[in-house]
């Protein structure tokens, strides 16, 4: 019987005869392998003795180029105190504090794959492949854009006017505004002309602030336009519906809200907010460094034009806009508190809503439900906003569709001059102590979102308009005729209320109840179901729908019209459908 020898075993038979005196070609040549590995059996034998001759592994004792452990921790401590940095950043930050043999980009990489503080991603194009679309030198090209999320503890949402250098990344306007209207953009642009100085182009999206070209109903040239046009600035618009085309200014808008924006807030006044917003475009401009420069600061890369650069021609603006005598040392503070404190171009009427719920003003309809018929609203409104409020709390926003024709119209029949919008833009601060409202299009599976929240509210309501009323730790749901749907708890942590969209405080008026109905088809044998519970209306009403309104300990059925019975409620489980099946072919 043959027996298969292991290796192992075959190494050791080969060492015996070596040692019984065989010669040591003849036992390689016999076995199959070289000289050196017979002479290397005999020296593993000789120093470990028969476990010498097992299979050893084969990987370095020592890996010059292994990261040092101490580096290794070091590079997740920065990523722990900095989460949103990458491994670009990271061996930056190495490489400023002097590093001895500093790792490459792709080791730091693996360094927090290992250990579970990046996920692992497939290998994307290089950087190389990819063309950068930028101008060559600074002030070539100016992009500008417009942007929210700056909240005042009263609830005010403010708008932040943004600007910045499409080659040096350097922000040259960072604005806050209560309104972005057409003045307060073109301010907060003169006055970064006069800091440093006029560009050769402005890119801008298709906003009312920047161009007229969509205005009704004919294209009209906007101030900002007539700027550019008098300083001889060409304004590029980008495509509609593109913001990539803006993705530079679009892009340091995401870096101010996670940054800053998020952890930042509510600011008690826009003096407050315009202060902080300065202190970050600061470190922005001269502290932070950008990938995309190769890790340079914007602030190294930006070269203002000087006034004798501009071909000898001086900045024009209107003369009322903005006193250019001498330049301002920070043009973004001047341009907020230039502000205008009241609203000329707008006007308010008041208007008693119809029993239909659908009131008019001018050529605008504007639905407020029949739960509102005969009560006094009062309508703020401009060329581009209109703002409903009942008692001095706003209950609706939406765009104008008026025109100035119309507006002079309004004026010279009831209309009267308009003072500020109406309170309740967002609540701020006061969200964890008083109760607010949003609207919400309730989805045809019954559900709202709220928050990047989606939260189910019934079928029932699918396709219509729901008031979400968030009071304290509880939700109350709403119809259109302003009657009780439902009551959930509030998902909402107060502190995030106010960031909703939409959001306002609640007006006092109290909520009335309403008994929520359901409907079932009566089988042939005379019965529905409700909840789970089985319930017999009788054989000579099959086929036919009945309503059931529940109460806490009973059913009431009701079929056209008439009370046919009621039940005792015996389930505790919750209605989740409230609409009858359709009638099937064949059946009653």
């Amino acid at each position: 019987m043959l027996v298969e020898l292991s290796v192992m075993e075959q190494r050791y038979h080969a060492v015996m005869e070596v040692v019984s005196g065989a010669p040591v070609t003849e036992v390689a040549r016999r076995y199959g392998v070289s000289r050196q590995a017979v002479h290397g059996w005999l020296s593993r034998y000789e120093r470990e003795g028969l476990a010498g001759l097992a299979d050893h592994s084969h990987r370095p004792r020592f890996q010059p180029w292994q990261v040092d452990a101490q580096i290794e921790a070091l590079i997740c401590q920065l990523r722990g105190t900095h989460p949103r940095w990458g491994p670009r950043r990271l061996l930056y930050e190495l490489g400023k504090a002097r590093v001895n043999r500093l790792p490459s980009r792709s080791t730091i990489y693996r360094v927090l794959v290992r250990h579970g503080l990046v996920p692992a991603r497939k290998r994307k194009r290089r950087r190389q492949d990819y063309k950068r679309w930028q101008r060559e030198e600074p002030m070539q090209l100016w992009q500008l854009d417009v942007t929210g999320s700056v909240f005042l503890v009263d609830g005010t949402e403010c708008k932040l006017i943004s600007g910045l250098d499409d080659c040096s990344r350097f922000c040259v306007i960072a604005t806050v505004v209560r309104r972005a209207t057409g003045r307060a953009v073109c301010r907060a642009f003169v006055a970064a002309m006069v800091a440093y100085g006029i560009p050769d182009e402005v890119l801008t999206d298709n906003g009312k602030v920047f161009t007229g070209r969509f205005g009704k109903p004919r294209p009209a040239e906007v101030l900002f336009e007539r700027i550019c046009r008098r300083n001889g600035i060409k304004q590029l618009l980008a495509k509609p519906y593109s913001p990539t085309t803006i993705g530079k200014v679009e892009r340091w808008h995401q870096s101010l809200q996670t940054d800053f924006l998020n952890d930042a807030g509510p600011f008690a006044a826009i003096e407050e907010a315009q202060a902080a917003v300065d202190a970050w475009r600061r470190e922005y401009n001269h502290d932070r460094p950008h990938q995309s420069l190769g890790m340079a600061t914007p602030a190294s890369r930006f070269r203002p034009r000087p006034p004798e650069a501009d071909d000898g021609l001086s900045l024009w603006a209107p003369a009322d806009l903005e006193p250019l005598a001498s330049p301002p040392a920070a043009p973004e503070h001047a341009a907020a508190a230039a502000e205008p404190a009241s609203w000329p171009d707008a006007v308010e009427v008041d208007r008693i809503v119809p029993p239909s719920g659908n009131m008019t003003v001018g050529p605008q309809q504007f639905w407020l439900g029949t739960a509102r018929a005969g009560q006094k609203v009062t309508v703020w409104i401009d060329t581009t906003t209109c703002h409903l409020s009942a008692g001095g709390w706003r209950i609706k926003t939406v765009p104008s569709r008026l025109s100035e024709v119309d507006l002079a119209r309004l004026r010279r029949a009831d209309g009267r001059p308009a003072g500020p919008p109406p309170a309740g833009p967002s609540p701020g601060v006061l969200a964890a102590s008083r109760c607010v409202e949003v609207d919400r299009l309730v989805t045809g599976t019954g559900g709202v979102t709220l928050g990047n929240r989606l939260i189910l509210v019934g079928s029932p309501l699918a396709g219509q308009r729901a008031r979400i009323r968030l009071d304290g730790q509880l939700m109350h749901v709403i119809t259109q005729d302003g009657l009780l749907w439902r009551t959930l708890p509030c998902p909402i942590p107060p502190g995030q209320r106010h960031r909703l969209q939409g959001v306002r405080l609640a007006g006092p008026a109290p909520l009335p109840v309403a008994t929520a109905t359901v409907q079932r088809r009566v089988s042939s044998r005379g019965g529905i179901q409700v909840a789970r519970q089985k319930i017999q209306v009788g054989m000579t009403h099959a086929g036919k729908i009945v309503t059931v309104i529940p109460g806490d300990t009973s059913f009431r059925l009701v079929i056209d019209g008439e009370d046919v019975g009621v039940v005792p409620r015996t389930t505790s489980r919750e209605i989740d459908r409230y609409k009858a099946y359709a009638t099937h072919p064949g059946r009653r």
